[in-house]
């Protein structure tokens, strides 16, 4: 009955780690200026999200930096533009920019960096885009972000 009851047990909390949501994703980033991947889903229950970003790449930040952006749809654009004036130093971001709902650093090759924020911030129903501010970047690097 003992042996039952621990074997039950096992297996609930096996499948309950299989149903958890996966809150974390890794994007690689490349001298191609491209992401890996065009869309991150994430799911509603996660109460924190982690992007960790790679930089695949052989070249330095200030040739070819990478870094990863979140902002609704409509605000990106404006965000890559103001960031320009902003510098590498500041990762091309306009300091202070309430718009910017979690960024990474600039990153180049073989360098990595992560970030991670509240799922509260977004809403259902709402686009947002995640992207690169490194000048010229937004054109190929962005891809769509949903809540499930």
């Amino acid at each position: 009955m003992i042996r039952q009851l621990v074997a039950v047990s096992l297996l609930t909390l096996a499948s309950a780690h299989a149903l958890a949501a996966e809150c974390e994703v890794t994007v690689d980033s490349t001298d191609q200026m491209t992401f890996t991947t065009k869309a991150i889903e994430i799911d509603k229950s996660c109460t924190t999200f982690t992007v960790n970003l790679t930089h695949s790449g052989k070249l330095p930040k200030n040739v070819m930096g990478h870094n990863w952006v979140l902002s609704k749809e409509a605000d990106a654009q404006p965000i890559a533009s103001e960031g320009l004036s902003a510098g590498i130093d500041k990762n091309y971001l306009k300091p202070g920019d309430a718009r910017i709902i979690a960024a990474t650093k600039i990153i180049g090759g073989g360098e990595k960096d992560s970030v991670s924020f509240d799922v509260a911030k977004l809403s259902a129903g709402e686009k947002y885009l995640f992207f690169c501010s490194f000048p010229g970047h937004i054109g190929m690097m962005k891809g769509a972000v949903t809540l499930k």
